[in-house]
């Protein structure tokens, strides 16, 4: 389904993106693991052409997005959960679950589909008319989760899903992402916490430095003395 090849990145002088290839294959959830600054980000806003790539390819079922500009993307079947959640905090819950659905003009959808987010994040139904921003960090991240749902993508692209939330929210939001996965969406998953990333997924990448030094599936690596030493041994 998602097919990156040879993928090179640079900020300036700094290569940042070194040759790095993998792929995503319908169902799946993949999960791209290493430490803070192996460029897990980087790769996933190369993806969705928010930042520039320097050479290599990104398909999306054999269409060249690199042709394509970011906002055209997501009318393709490609959504991204940012890092950082990022809604529009000054704008309701509602408004925000609606802007997520920009791209599409089948009013009768967008009404089936918000339903079903709240059925999956029924906190959001109680806060719909709340201002994003007055949202807890787990709320915020339902958020951003829920409208990038409502483009009704093919393939899901989430940035540290966990990150800066209590334990009870992070079970909570790995739970999520398998039924978003069991629900037919394909799921690549960016996460520093390894060790949860590995045993939700079908298969990962392990990036050091711009770099993929390890793949194979998920169980292998979990298992794996060199990937336990370095990234789960918390």
């Amino acid at each position: 389904m998602l097919k990156v090849k040879d993928l090179h990145v640079h900020y300036g002088a700094i290569h940042a993106i070194k040759g790095v290839t993998f792929e995503v294959n319908q169902g799946e959830i993949v999960t791209l693991v290493g430490s803070n600054g192996a460029g897990k980000t980087t790769i996933l806003q190369t993806i969705s052409a928010i930042i520039p790539k320097s050479s290599g390819t990104v398909e999306l079922e054999g269409l060249d997005l690199s042709k394509i500009s970011a906002h055209n993307i997501v009318a393709k079947g490609l959504a991204q959960v940012p890092e950082g959640r990022r809604v529009f905090s000054r704008m309701t819950v509602l408004e925000n679950l609606e802007l997520g659905a920009f791209t599409r003009k089948d009013k009768h959808g967008i009404k089936k589909d918000l339903e079903s987010i709240y059925e999956s994040f029924p906190r959001l139904k109680e806060r719909l008319h709340q201002s994003a921003g007055t949202l807890s960090g787990g709320e915020q991240q339902m958020l951003a989760m829920g409208r990038a749902l409502m483009s009704k993508p093919k393939i899901l692209l989430l940035d540290e899903p966990s990150m800066g939330l209590a334990p009870i929210l992070v079970d909570q939001i790995f739970s999520i992402i398998e039924k978003i996965n069991k629900n037919g969406t394909t799921i690549l998953l960016v996460e520093q916490n390894a060790n949860r990333a590995l045993h939700i997924a079908d298969r990962g990448y392990v990036l050091e430095t711009g770099k993929i030094i390890a793949s194979g599936n998920a169980k292998d690596l979990l298992n794996d003395d060199k990937v336990k030493e370095a990234y789960l041994s918390t």
